[in-house]
């Protein structure tokens, strides 16, 4: 195996150009032009635009063989990054240099042609990646049986689920043989069972001396997968090393937005019906909390705007754990208590938790509400809280550490 580096990246920045003053479009076609010479207009005036860094000198190598995460807040870079290195779009400063063939998977159906099948895309891609017929054939039956679409081979991809689409795709990626396999986080699309096959399959792709760079929210995933890892905030490196070293420094930082607004967070996805304002902690006694503590009564405080008069309101807050494992989630559909009317206007929503079952430890929650079934709000990440040991079962003890994850309620009897 060869000690030089197969991918070299130095002071690698991007930048993109926002338009401040964009027009949006008409319905007509003269509508369209007239407001395409106006958006013209517009970015010739440097008031209105502004730059924008995803990335900036980002500087690392990666040596052949090595397992790479990359992690980092949503916004941070990653993605970007992933795109510059398997080409897709080039960078604004810098250079990278990478020995070797790469494939990348950055989304469900990368490289896949939608009316061709599954055989013929098999093979489409293998052709990209430079591979000749008779290697194809080689790995063909390995491929289709990982992928397990057996009986819908010679059907066109573009009618496959997006689980059918990412296992496929994902196969194909694994098994042709890359020098350097890219992959970002497709996986989640997936079922538990299949991310715990491909998490294996790349962890042989590396043994044989081929090299992964994966990017992924899931800490549990980065530790069980990668021997190396990035993190990037804001668009740079904070620190790449080994990655039992970076996943605690990301975890301390991960605690600055605990308690934070959330009115101003860009990172969000939804058409902004309805938009969360605030979050924080409180006891019974409706005063403010730094942490929560186990066993204790816990409210969930939310504060929204409605910017209407709303009906049908879904509101779901989910937590997950310092490894980015989904560990409980609260939604008001599920206990039946929609809220079917919401005048215009802010809102308080409590979540009312009697006795907290979670055990010592950080804790980062997402928040998620639709309006009429579509997506008003969705911020992942949102923030982080504290949760402190505490006597749940009124024994006067503290339940031991290392014994699972939530506590629950029980007795013994002896007959």
């Amino acid at each position: 195996m060869s000690n030089e580096p197969i991918i070299k990246v130095e002071g690698l920045s991007k930048m993109y150009l926002l338009n401040k003053s964009g027009i949006p479009k008409s319905d007509t076609l003269y509508g369209n032009i007239r407001n395409s010479l106006q958006n013209f207009k517009n970015i010739a005036k440097k008031q209105e635009t502004s730059d924008f860094w995803a990335l900036q000198n980002v500087t690392f190598d990666i040596n052949q063989g090595d397992r790479v995460g990359i992690i980092g807040r949503n916004g941070a870079g990653k993605s970007t990054l992933l795109k510059i290195l398997s080409r897709i779009t080039p960078p604004t400063k810098g250079r990278v240099e990478i020995s070797g063939r790469l494939a990348s998977l950055l989304e469900v159906g990368t490289g896949f042609h939608g009316d061709l099948s599954g055989r013929e895309n098999i093979y489409l891609n293998g052709s990209i990646l430079g591979m000749s017929k008779h290697e194809i054939d080689r790995k063909f039956d390995e491929i289709v049986a990982f992928a397990e679409v057996e009986q819908f081979l010679d059907t066109p991809v573009k009618r496959y689920s997006s689980g059918m689409y990412v296992r496929l795709a994902f196969a194909v990626a694994a098994h042709l043989e890359p020098e350097i396999l890219i992959v970002d986080e497709v996986l989640a699309v997936g079922d538990a069972a299949f991310q715990k096959k491909c998490i294996g399959k790349m962890k042989d792709v590396s043994n044989g001396g081929r090299t992964i760079l994966f990017v992924s929210h899931s800490m549990a995933s980065i530790q069980n997968l990668c021997d190396k890892c990035l993190y990037l905030k804001n668009g740079e490196m904070v620190t790449y090393g080994k990655t039992d070293d970076v996943i605690p420094v990301y975890l301390r930082a991960s605690q600055e937005v605990q308690l934070l607004k959330l009115y101003d967070r860009t990172d969000r996805t939804g058409n902004g019906k309805l938009k969360f304002t605030s979050f924080n902690l409180k006891n019974n006694k409706n005063e403010n909390l730094v942490s929560a503590q186990c066993g204790d009564f816990l409210n969930f405080e939310l504060e929204v705007n409605a910017v209407s008069n709303l009906s049908n309101v879904i509101i779901s807050l989910g937590i997950d754990d310092s490894m980015g494992q989904r560990v409980t989630h609260f939604s008001n559909e599920v206990t039946n208590q929609v809220f079917e009317k919401m005048e215009n206007g802010n809102h308080l929503i409590d979540i009312n938790i009697p006795k907290f079952p979670l055990k010592s430890g950080e804790y980062t929650f997402t928040l998620f509400c639709t309006v009429n079934g579509d997506i008003a709000d969705w911020i992942q990440e949102a923030g982080t809280f504290t949760v402190e040991s505490g006597d749940f079962y009124r024994s006067g003890k503290l339940p031991p550490e290392g014994q699972g994850s939530i506590f629950i309620e029980h007795s013994f009897i002896l007959k």
